[in-house]
């Protein structure tokens, strides 16, 4: 077996080509045909979601299926590009496996790393001489999508922003950063400014996803499971009063959202 290609013939893979070309092709479905690359762009983003939120709460039926989403987009996308003289699907694998090979030295080449972040760094070093070479330089935050969730986006900026060695040397610096965004916040909020306010609360959660980093905890995963957590419990405090929620006291929804919450950590015991 070599890095380009597999040993065996993939008949799953093979079978989905296959399937797709007959759904692009004469006598084929009306949809798939009119579709192009620029169309089925949305639809990759919401099955990536989709496949993302799956693997996440680690329901592998559901990944499975989201997954098997997301190659179908792929798979249309190379296909739609191949009938029209440009890079079909295996063009496209084999380039992404080259650029696999040139990026890990130390799997394919004699290069010695002493661990993940060292591999990494020579991951971004080698995607830089890449890109100098083409006359392509960039930025090395440049490689963060712009369309990414804002927060995931922030995380990422600052991920590889510390990776270039612009960072705190400990968590004590974005914890003093954050503490000095809500003091301006609350200047804003106070003077009435909307615009700074807007601003303000942009810098706080920054710094908030600064701050995330250096704990070890990815904010975009950590604000999911807290929503999850709102809406189970929400949906009970709903339960409970019959979806009527107005004509009742905050002090009666409270107590309905603490008994929700206890309930859910005697489950957790069980």
């Amino acid at each position: 077996m070599t890095a380009e290609r597999a040993a065996t013939p993939l008949p799953g893979l093979q079978h989905l080509l296959a399937t797709v070309a007959r759904l692009r092709g004469p006598g084929g479905c009306p949809w798939d045909r009119q579709q192009t690359a620029a169309s089925l762009a949305p639809h990759l983003v919401e099955e990536a979601f989709e496949a993302a939120d799956a693997l996440r709460r680690g329901d592998a039926a559901a990944a499975r299926e989201e997954l098997g989403d997301v190659l179908v987009n792929v798979c249309l996308i190379g296909q739609i590009a191949g009938e029209s003289g440009g890079e079909g699907v295996d063009t496209i694998a084999q380039a992404a496996a080259h650029k696999l090979v040139r990026r890990h030295p130390h799997v394919f080449g004699d290069v010695q790393v002493d661990g993940a972040e060292t591999a990494y760094r020579n991951w971004e070093r080698i995607k830089q001489q890449e890109q100098a070479a083409a006359q392509e330089p960039r930025s090395i935050l440049a490689g963060v999508p712009v369309a990414l969730p804002a927060l995931l986006r922030a995380f990422r900026i600052g991920e590889k922003a510390a990776r270039a060695g612009f960072d705190w040397p400990d968590r004590d610096g974005p914890r003093r950063k954050l503490a000095e965004e809500l003091a301006e916040l609350d200047a804003a909020v106070a003077a009435g400014d909307g615009a700074a306010v807007a601003a303000e609360l942009g810098d706080v959660l920054f710094s908030l996803c600064n701050l995330a980093r250096h704990l070890g905890v990815n904010p975009e995963v950590a604000l999911a499971g807290t929503t999850d957590k709102f809406q189970r419990r929400f949906a009970a405090v709903e339960q409970e009063f019959g979806h009527e929620l107005r004509h009742r006291t905050l002090a009666e929804l409270d107590a309905a959202w603490n008994r929700a919450k206890a309930a859910e950590g005697k489950a957790g015991d069980d």
